[in-house]
C-alpha cells in the first residue's frame, strides 16, 4: 500500500497536490486530525487491495500540535505501513500575494496578528514535519500543470508508463461533436461503405468493414501522419500536466469509418503504453435510424 501524508503551509497547495493524487487513483482524505491516522491506516490495511493508494492531508488548520502527528506516525511504522511524508511550501511572498488574491483568512491570523507574521510563525511549527519529510515541493514557481506534472514525477507508477488515460470517442456529424473532445479528426473524407450494398448495414466493429476501411492507401497514408502527431502531442501534453485526453472521430453517421478508425486508434495507442478507452457513441443511433428508414420503406406501397 502505498500511503502519502501531504503537510505545509497554508496557501503553499496542498489541497491542490491532493486533487492531483487524488485524479491518479489515490484514495484522497483531507484535513484528517492526527489521532485518527493510525486506525484509518489500519482500515485500509486490512482492505484487502480496495484502498491501495492513500493520502492525507494534514495540517495545523485543526489548531492541533505535531507532537501527535509524530506519535502517529511512530504507530504507523510499528505497524508496518510504509508511509512518505510530502511537505508543501511556498515563500512568503508567494502565500501572502496569495491570500491577498483569494481574500481568505490564514488560521493562525488571529488576535490581530498580520498574515505575514502567520505565515512565519506557521513555518516554525512546521520545520520538525519538514525535516522527516522525504519530499519536499516548493509551488513558488510552479503552474498548476507544473504541480501535476511533480505529481506524476513523483508518485506516478514508476513502471514507465505514460501518465496519461486516452478516450477515444467514434461519433456522427449528424449527431454532432462530443462537447468533451479535446482533438477532433473529421474522416469523412475516406470512402464511405455505406454505400457497398454488402458492407451498408454492417458497422465498423466488423471485419469486412474494417478490413474495407483500413486497406484503403488513402486510410493508411491518413493513419500514418495521424499517429506521428499522436505521439508527438501527448508527450507535451503529460508535460503540461494534462492527465486525461479525449480524441473524436466522426464521420457522417457514426457507424462505418469513424468507428474502424477509432477502434484502430485505440489499439495503437495502447501498444504505446497509454492506458486506453474507446466507446462508439453513435453505433446505436445510427442502426436505429437503419431499422427505422427499413421498416418505413417496407410499409411503401
Amino acid at each position: 500500500m502505498k500511503f502519502i501524508l501531504i503537510s505545509g503551509l497554508s496557501g503553499a497547495g496542498k489541497s491542490k497536490a491532493a486533487s492531483f493524487l487524488e485524479d491518479m487513483g489515490y484514495y484522497v482524505v483531507d484535513n484528517m486530525p492526527a489521532a485518527l491516522i493510525p486506525k484509518f491506516a489500519e482500515l485500509c490495511m486490512a482492505g484487502q487491495g480496495q484502498y491501495d493508494r492513500v493520502a492525507l492531508v494534514t495540517d495545523i488548520r485543526g489548531g492541533q500540535t505535531f507532537d501527535g502527528l509524530f506519535s502517529a506516525l511512530d504507530q504507523l511504522h510499528e505497524m508496518g505501513c510504509d508511509y512518505k511524508i510530502l511537505f508543501v511550501e511556498a515563500t512568503l511572498e508567494t502565500i501572502v500575494k496569495r491570500y491577498k488574491e483569494t481574500r481568505r483568512i490564514h488560521p493562525l491570523a488571529k488576535n490581530g496578528r498580520s498574515l505575514a507574521e502567520a505565515v512565519r510563525v506557521e513555518r516554525t511549527a512546521l520545520e520538525p514535519v519538514r525535516q522527516r519529510a522525504e519530499y519536499i515541493v516548493d509551488t513558488s514557481a510552479l503552474s498548476t500543470a507544473k504541480l501535476r506534472g511533480e505529481m506524476l514525477r513523483l508518485f506516478g507508477e514508476g513502471d514507465g508508463a505514460p501518465a496519461m488515460s486516452v478516450s477515444v470517442i467514434s461519433f456522427g456529424f449528424k449527431y454532432g461533436i462530443p462537447i468533451e473532445a479535446d482533438l477532433v479528426f473529421d474522416v469523412r473524407f475516406l470512402p464511405n461503405p455505406f454505400y457497398i450494398p454488402e458492407l451498408g448495414s454492417h458497422t465498423g466493429l466488423d471485419q469486412d468493414v474494417k478490413d474495407f476501411v483500413l486497406e484503403h492507401p488513402v486510410t493508411k497514408e491518413f493513419l500514418v501522419k495521424c499517429m506521428d502527431m499522436l505521439q508527438f502531442l501527448l508527450p507535451h501534453y503529460i508535460t503540461e500536466g494534462k492527465h486525461r485526453l479525449v480524441i473524436a472521430i466522426g464521420c457522417t453517421g457514426g457507424a462505418h469509418r469513424s468507428v474502424a478508425i477509432a477502434e484502430y486508434i485505440s489499439a495503437r495507442l495502447e501498444e504505446l503504453g497509454y492506458h486506453t478507452t474507446v466507446n462508439h457513441r453513435d453505433i446505436a443511433l445510427e442502426q436505429a435510424h437503419w431499422e427505422t428508414k427499413s421498416e418505413y420503406q417496407k410499409g411503401e406501397p
